[in-house]
């Protein structure tokens, strides 16, 4: 049976918010996800919450519930029943379906990904804001990539990346797609190292591309790479690419939303491969 909460000022309820911190969350590797179709999709992916919270005024999705009810009977995941002024305070955004789960990280390493074979690759190198991260996992979830790939720039440090990939945001911009696209949190140089074990096409997307992006083949096992719209891509890249791929641009802006390009280039890798199986 769920163990019921009903203040505010109680012990878990207090660690749960403390998650909202990417300080936290790293210490205690663990992250916070809302929302029917999020949760839906990262347990339908197989992840066990650490812990599970639900308010029975506001969660009217029963199937959830007798998921979280059998996770809490076989004693795999705590569920906290908690009153609506309770969720309030947990919940880190509005209309949230009134649920809410704490679950591990999970990234995965390279080692893991080079079992599976990948052909289709997106990497983004220092990307800002999870909400872009969240739209390009829903992009690559539709496109069929074998995994997304986060790396940070080479000054920022072996250990760091721009932007936090458990970030409640990015799972939520991603409508829970994040459990469902293979995700992999690392550097530049690691990246680019085992690319090249792999033997896996570079096409690193500039302005200053030499060719259009619908010039490029990339019909055999390719990565496409992304920079940040601030600062682009490193040379480390650049230098490393075996095709340099541009979006035209006809009008006075000189690039487009990053979730925007990476759809484009996603589609166009999937257009050329089907066209081919045709």
């Amino acid at each position: 049976m769920p163990t019921k909460i009903n203040s505010r000022q109680n012990s878990r309820i207090k660690e749960v918010v403390k998650l909202t911190k990417r300080r936290q969350r790293d210490e205690r590797r663990a992250t916070l996800v809302e929302g029917n179709r999020e949760v839906e999709r990262a347990l339908g992916a197989g992840v066990t919450p650490i812990e599970a919270y639900i308010c029975p005024e506001l969660c009217h999705n029963p199937l959830i519930a007798q998921q979280l009810t059998a996770l809490d009977a076989a004693s795999q995941t705590p569920l906290y029943e908690v009153t609506p002024d309770v969720f309030e305070k947990i919940a880190y955004r509005e209309k949230s379906g009134g649920v809410l789960l704490v679950v591990p990280y999970f990234s995965q390493e390279l080692s893991a990904i080079s079992q599976v074979q990948p052909t289709f690759i997106a990497i983004v190198e220092g990307v800002e804001k999870p909400g872009n991260l969240g739209a390009i996992l829903r992009t690559a979830d539709g496109a069929g990539i074998d995994v997304v790939i986060v790396c940070s720039p080479p000054q920022t440090g072996q250990h760091e990346t721009s932007v936090d990939v458990h970030n409640p945001n990015a799972i939520r911009a991603s409508l829970g797609t994040i459990f469902h696209v293979p995700l992999v949190q690392t550097t530049t140089d690691d990246a680019l190292t085992w690319l090249h074990e792999q033997k896996i096409q570079i096409v690193a997307t500039t302005p200053d591309g030499a060719q259009n992006y619908t010039q490029i083949d990339m019909r055999d096992p390719t990565a496409v790479v992304m920079g940040s719209e601030a600062h682009g891509l490193s040379d480390a890249w650049l230098d490393a690419a075996d095709r340099r791929a541009m979006i035209p641009m006809n009008g006075i802006a000189d690039s487009l939303n990053l979730s925007t390009s990476a759809a484009l280039l996603l589609y166009e890798v999937v257009r050329q491969r089907e066209d081919s199986d045709g």
